[in-house]
């Protein structure tokens, strides 16, 4: 497990075909990339139907991790991007996490950065 302390995850729940929209504009910020996840939504916006049947609308789940200095900026981009102060269009958070496993390509990086003669293959 490698202790990185320093990061934060931004959470960004969007209707079904706006992730894309999440991660282009979190990448022009400059975050590296993320990860999106399906799910289905029960808030009061959700509450929808088809000829008397209910629908539950599919949602897209982002989840992007980076460094706490560009928290801000790219969660502004993704704010901006999906026009989240609309009502409906969907919700962004930041969690911080303390430990994370597999993020081996940062960890590399900051090393070969800091000259300590890290694996440049």
């Amino acid at each position: 497990m490698i202790c990185e302390g320093c990061k934060e995850l931004i959470v960004t729940i969007v209707n079904k075909g706006w992730a894309e929209r999440v991660i282009r504009a979190s990448r022009e910020a400059g975050a590296e990339g993320g990860t999106i996840l399906m799910g289905r939504g029960t808030g009061i916006h959700e509450k929808q139907s088809f000829f008397g049947v209910p629908i539950e609308p599919e949602k897209e789940i982002v989840l992007i991790v980076l460094d706490p200095s560009q928290t801000d900026r790219v969660l502004m981009a993704i704010s901006d991007a999906v026009e989240l102060h609309l009502p409906g269009r969907g919700i962004a958070f930041v969690l911080p996490v303390s430990r994370v496993a597999g993020r081996v390509h940062m960890m590399r990086d900051r090393g070969e950065q800091e000259g300590d003669g890290a694996d440049k293959s």
